[in-house]
């Protein structure tokens, strides 16, 4: 992974902390810890990688394990930009603060479902795994600032997704193809309306 000296600690410490949670909590799929860095870490970088240029905030919806929205938080201390994960399971959310804590990266954690959240207002609305496009771009409405972006971590149905959500929704669609899958993509959403 092209990161920095102390990002990569940063990471050891939080992979550290995944193989010693996951297995009380379910993470992540038993069969990736064994591939954790380029399952998970540098599957996540890549959505840190595309961060827009002059974005203040992000929000991470469906947090989980820490993907992409802890490993984003690692990626972009020094860039000043406050990262905030969603994730409503209590456990996950404990976890999550302490890779917080433990690597010294601030980020806040909102243990509630997403629909339960007040709107974010966010410059980035990032998710991955979470749900078909046409309900992340309802998210994606409800959190997002007005010129917003989404970045969707998708896997090789992502084409059929697009074409599904533009019935109800009207949106621009870069494809970034996945640095980890041949198959996936991280879909870059913006200029969202619904039809």
């Amino acid at each position: 992974m092209n990161v920095s000296r102390e990002t990569s600690d940063r990471l050891e410490i939080y992979l550290g902390l995944l193989k010693k949670w996951s297995p009380k909590i379910n993470l992540v799929a038993p069969a990736t810890l064994k591939v954790a860095e380029t399952r998970h870490f540098e599957d996540s970088l890549q959505v840190a990688n595309l961060c827009p240029h002059g974005a203040k905030t992000w929000v991470d919806l469906g947090s989980g394990g820490g993907f992409p929205g802890a490993v984003v938080a690692i990626a972009l201390a020094d860039k000043g930009v406050e990262v905030t994960l969603v994730e409503s399971d209590q456990r996950k959310a404990t976890f999550l603060r302490t890779v917080s804590r433990e690597t010294k990266t601030p980020f806040q954690v909102i243990a509630k479902r997403i629909e339960d959240v007040n709107p974010l207002g966010a410059d980035v609305v990032s998710a991955r795994a979470l749900a078909p496009l046409d309900m992340l771009l309802a998210f994606a409405e409800r959190h997002a600032a007005q010129n917003g972006t989404s970045l969707f971590m998708k896997g090789a149905n992502w084409r059929d997704e697009v074409l599904d959500a533009e019935k109800k929704w009207r949106f621009t669609c870069e494809v970034h193809k996945s640095v980890t899958h041949p198959d996936a993509a991280v879909l870059e959403i913006g200029g969202l309306s619904r039809v």
